[in-house]
C-alpha cells in the first residue's frame, strides 16, 4: 500500500494565481525528491456543513475557497526521507509572512493505505 499526506488549505480568490505558481513548483520538487504523486485541487462543491465539513474546519471566509491537495509516496519511510528533502530545499523556501494562504487554518495528516482501486501495481506493504 501506498502513504499519502493530505491537507486542506484555505485561499483567498484573489491570490489564486499566486497560490497556483507556488503549488506547481512545490508539486515539481515533491516529485523530484521522489514522491510519486502530487495533487491540489481547488473547491468547486464544497457545502458548507451543519456539523462538520471543509469550509469549518479551516473556518472559510466569504472571499476564501478551500483547496484540498495530497501527495502519495511508495511508503512512510519513503514519505519521511522525502519530505526530509523538501523542508530543505530552497526553491521553495518561503516565510509565512509571504504566503499566499494563512497557514495557522490548514490542517494535515499523513495515511496510510487502506483500499487502492485503479492505481495499477501497488508496492508491497
Amino acid at each position: 500500500m501506498h502513504y499519502v499526506d493530505g491537507f486542506v488549505v484555505p485561499v483567498p480568490r484573489a491570490n489564486l494565481d499566486a497560490y497556483r505558481a507556488l503549488a506547481q513548483k512545490a508539486g515539481e520538487v515533491w516529485l523530484e525528491h521522489g514522491a510519486l504523486q502530487y495533487f491540489e485541487c481547488v473547491g468547486d462543491d464544497v457545502p458548507a456543513g451543519k456539523q462538520t465539513s471543509f469550509p469549518q474546519a479551516v473556518q472559510l471566509k466569504d472571499d476564501e475557497v478551500a483547496v484540498f491537495a495530497w501527495i502519495v509516496y511508495a511508503s512512510r519511510t519513503e514519505r519521511d526521507r522525502i519530505n526530509a528533502l523538501v523542508m530543505q530545499d530552497a526553491r521553495i523556501a518561503c516565510p509565512p509572512e509571504n504566503l499566499p494562504f494563512d497557514g495557522m487554518r490548514m490542517f494535515w495528516g499523513g495515511f496510510t493505505g487502506l483500499v487502492e482501486l485503479g492505481w495499477g501495481s501497488a508496492p508491497d506493504a
